[in-house]
């Protein structure tokens, strides 16, 4: 399965992943053609009325079990920050999460600290090569995806996200992403930069999947997207019928309502 899921990232075409936020939605996407799937942390988060971030690593293994179960496709978990600091420590954490039966998880250099949300980019690379040494061992290769997240913490440097990239890279990392970028040729440029599959978080503005293709994206996820399209669904249903009394919102439910 994990030599599998890598494959999907190696052709001429996106791999498009799809984020399910429980079981329902994975079986859903699975329904629709899609070869693979990924979790969302703040998307379960939203499950349990929590705000994203507000997860816990017994939480996010729980959860990881039942998308796995719940289709025959390959499934990357959105793995926060490894849920520590310490390498040895992160390194742990992702041989849990493969004992899941996930395909590959990522891990962020997202410190959880307001006042230094990024990690030291040595730190940072040591945290990856950690994890990347666990991910490979043995027979199969568990697919690590480093993640560099200025973008999405007020650090628009370009050049330094690169640098991170690169430095994951050569640390071990199977996929490199930097969610946030939404300009065509930054991200063009991180493409270009870098050696390994880049992924790409489909935000509003974004390029759409033809321009990613052109310029070699090689995986694209939606991330918290669709489980806040359903909320948004479900919040227009709610108030029309609280404010007008009708029941406009049968037309859009789905096949099974």
């Amino acid at each position: 399965m994990t030599e599998a899921f890598l494959a999907l990232h190696h052709r001429d075409r996106p791999l498009l992943l799809p984020n399910p936020w429980d079981a329902g939605s994975a079986k859903l996407f699975a329904s629709l053609g899609f070869e693979a799937l990924a979790t969302t942390s703040a998307g379960l988060a939203a499950t349990w009325g929590r705000l994203a971030g507000n997860v816990t690593l017994d939480e996010v293994l729980a959860h990881a079990r039942d998308i796995v179960a719940a289709t025959g496709l390959p499934v990357s978990a959105d793995f926060e920050n490894g849920f520590a600091d310490k390498p040895d420590d992160v390194a742990a954490n992702v041989r849990l999460a493969m004992d899941t039966g996930l395909a590959g998880c990522s891990v962020e250099d997202f410190t959880r600290d307001r006042d230094e949300p990024i990690y030291d980019l040595a730190f940072a690379a040591e945290r990856v090569a950690a994890a990347a040494e666990v991910a490979h061992a043995g027979g199969a290769r568990f697919v690590l995806t480093a993640r560099a997240e200025n973008y999405l913490h007020g650090r628009a440097d370009l050049a330094d996200t690169i640098a991170r990239l690169h430095a994951f890279q050569e640390a071990g990392a199977d996929v490199l992403y930097a969610p946030g970028l939404g300009n065509v040729d930054d991200i063009r440029s991180v493409v270009d930069a870098v050696d390994r599959p880049v992924n790409v978080l489909a935000l509003p503005g974004a390029p759409d999947v033809e321009t990613l293709t052109s310029v070699g994206v090689a995986r694209i996820c939606v991330g918290s997207a669709f489980s806040y399209v359903a909320y948004g669904a479900v919040m227009d249903a709610a108030v029309e019928l609280r404010d007008q009394g009708t029941y406009g919102f049968w037309k859009t439910a789905g096949t099974g309502a």
